[in-house]
């Protein structure tokens, strides 16, 4: 078991954390299935991707997050299926993975010229070549695309090994964007640790764009320092809120709950623990727990459900 996951011979066992049904047999990508990515990576990135003009890489990638529209409540169902979440916050996810157009204009001026000295200095942002992105289970289809569409606008090609838990999320999400984009320039590997590592150590990836716990984060800073490999990391935080003797108590009760339960408390900004002015403690805990017990609890799928599972066998154990 992985990450709460059942690994056996040689496939992912895609497990329901609501029902513990299963929901599918996903194969592990090999070695070789993971080189022969990089090499098709590489090739795609030197022969056609990096010499396409910003505005149409821009405006392929907008295309290719609007694809999602069409399989929109299929990709959000099996968001609560493997990962549990409120299927209202999955519709929520999958709407916001859609409309990426503002971001994709700030990350189109970010990678746009810029002269000084009155034309005198120029700089030119060239691409890194091949980016691996190792997505979680947290946010499966929006994660990919905030890690993954910088990269491509820069003009590198991607590879995305999504998080084991959410394998199917992290396929259909890669599937819709590449269906427009051209052969090689986004892939997708599947498995556990072991192929993100084959991912990480190989010469052939420029780049690792992660986001996940704090203890992988310090295993691929460390794969990474032998040869100076770009990095970027979003890991987990221990995130605190403070309540002041004369904050708005009714505000401040449903900021803490909305912000500790959504997404069954699971997200790196989750509120985890709350400091509160000792004189007004009392009612704001009242007004917690008011507020709390309106939160209805269960499988991710039924109506009027606010906190689904969690993602795991492994992770319920860990918070009991």
């Amino acid at each position: 078991m992985v990450q709460g996951t059942i690994i056996s011979n040689g496939s992912i066992i895609d497990l329901n954390p609501a029902t513990g049904e299963t929901i599918g047999t996903i194969p592990i990508s090999t070695k070789d299935d993971v080189q022969n990515a990089i090499t098709k990576s590489v090739e795609a990135q030197a022969t056609s991707w990096s010499s396409t003009p910003l505005s149409e890489r821009i405006a392929l990638l907008k295309k290719g997050c609007q694809m999602l529209s069409q399989t929109s409540e299929e990709l959000a169902t099996l968001i609560t299926q493997e990962m549990g979440k409120p299927i209202t916050e999955s519709r929520q996810e999958v709407a916001g993975a859609m409309d990426q157009d503002d971001y994709l204009d700030l990350i189109a001026k970010a990678n746009e010229d810029e002269q000084y000295d009155h034309g005198q200095s120029i700089v030119i942002r060239d691409p890194m070549g091949v980016v691996a992105v190792i997505s979680p289970w947290n946010f499966p289809c929006d994660e990919i695309l905030l890690l993954a569409l910088p990269a491509l606008a820069a003009g590198n090609t991607v590879i995305v090994k999504p998080s084991e838990v959410t394998p199917l999320v992290g396929a259909k999400t890669v599937e819709a964007v590449s269906s427009v984009l051209p052969p090689g320039v986004l892939q997708l590997v599947q498995g556990d640790g072991t192929v993100g590592s084959w991912l990480v150590e190989s010469d052939g990836v420029d780049m690792v764009a992660m986001t996940g716990s704090t203890a992988v984060g310090k295993n691929i800073m460390e794969s990474c320092a032998s040869n100076f490999k770009r990095l970027v990391l979003e890991l987990g935080g221990k995130d605190p809120m403070v309540v002041f003797a004369d904050a708005d108590l009714d505000l401040a009760a449903s900021d803490a709950v909305r912000n500790s339960l959504s997404n069954t408390g699971q997200i790196c900004c989750s509120v985890e623990r709350v400091y509160v002015d000792q004189s007004i403690q009392e009612d704001f805990e009242q007004k917690v727990v008011e507020i709390a017990q309106t939160y209805k609890v269960g499988n991710g799928l039924e109506e009027g459900c606010k906190v689904g599972p969690l993602v795991s066998i492994m992770q319920r154990d860990r918070v009991d």
